[in-house]
């Protein structure tokens, strides 16, 4: 049995549903030695910005239990380089480009829309949300607060190119995620990401200091999954039209398959890479043995299944 693989993100088709997480492969180039980057989904690129940043200071990663703690910041070239150079490239070998912005402010999120989706063949466009807000006070991301997280979404929506799809990124330590999706997506995001990576600390005995500099970092890999789960189902529940990229401790083709039964349409793969740089590829294929085995024709018949859609009515 050949399974159809195909799925949609709001007007964006893809081959299948396994993508890569942003910030966990490039722009493609590192996984490209390991395999063919087209032959997945679509490629999310780590977050790009206005202007080059170096990032955050040293150390940057710790290994936490069944998991990682990073504070590797928005480090990146800028929009410049990133439309003269890396999405060429990605394009070029064929495959699908998500690009995930991040901004300063909502007005560095719609002029980095206008560029990202004047730029042909970007599939959609992703919208970092975990990024502090200038204008509170108190250092907030704009993904804590629903009213901050629809203002910037609505800025991209109306400055990208109607037929490019708008994804909105959100975080799942907020005080309630399904509020969240709900702005963004009355603000006419497309589709969501979910989840980000958790605020978390982790301390070296040794030194009696924080592992990453800054203190806290995202917490991302199988730690999460449970987590990412029961967000991407709740907001499933309560937004069943609206496409979902799930994420979150990614590992195996099980793993997809438990996301879309929660409510994904796409699953993203992504500390994994880090320790196994051809995840992707193997991923996509256990993915396809799991339909084959329970004998389903579509993928898509699994989004929702947790929920008695599809293969679960």
């Amino acid at each position: 049995m050949n399974a159809d693989l195909t799925i949609r993100l709001g007007g964006a088709e893809l081959p299948n549903p396994v993508v890569t997480a942003a910030g966990c492969a490039g722009a493609g180039r590192e996984l490209a030695r390991f395999f063919d980057v087209s032959s997945i989904g679509a490629v999310t690129t780590k977050s790009v910005m206005l202007e080059p940043h170096a990032g955050r200071p040293a150390p940057r990663m710790a290994e936490t239990p069944s998991g990682m703690l990073n504070t590797v910041g928005m480090q990146g070239p800028g929009i410049d380089v990133f439309l003269q150079r890396d999405l060429p490239w990605l394009l070029s070998r064929g495959a699908r480009a998500i690009v995930s912005i991040a901004g300063t402010g909502t007005a560095e999120f719609g002029e980095l829309a206008r560029r990202v989706s004047g730029a042909a063949g970007v599939s959609a466009i992703e919208v970092n949300l975990s990024c502090p807000d200038p204008a509170d006070p108190g250092g907030r991301y704009f993904a804590d607060d629903p009213a901050s997280a629809a203002a910037v979404v609505g800025t991209v929506r109306s400055h990208a190119r109607s037929d490019v799809p708008v994804l909105a990124k959100l975080a799942a330590d907020v005080p309630d995620v399904v509020e969240l999706a709900s702005a963004c997506v009355e603000a006419r995001a497309d589709g969501l990401s979910m989840i980000n990576t958790v605020r978390g600390m982790a301390i070296d005995t040794r030194t009696l200091r924080p592992a990453v500099a800054g203190g806290v970092g995202g917490l991302s890999g199988p730690a999460i999954r449970p987590l990412a789960v029961g967000c991407v189902f709740r907001v499933h529940e309560a937004l069943p039209d609206v496409p979902i990229v799930g994420m979150g401790g990614v590992r195996t083709g099980a793993d997809v398959v438990e996301f879309m039964a929660a409510g994904a349409s796409a699953v993203a793969v992504g500390t994994t890479n880090f320790s196994d740089p051809s995840a992707c590829a193997r991923v996509l294929r256990q993915f396809t043995e799991e339909l084959e085995a329970r004998g389903i024709e579509r993928a898509r018949d699994l989004v929702g299944a947790a929920h008695g859609e599809g293969v679960g009515a």
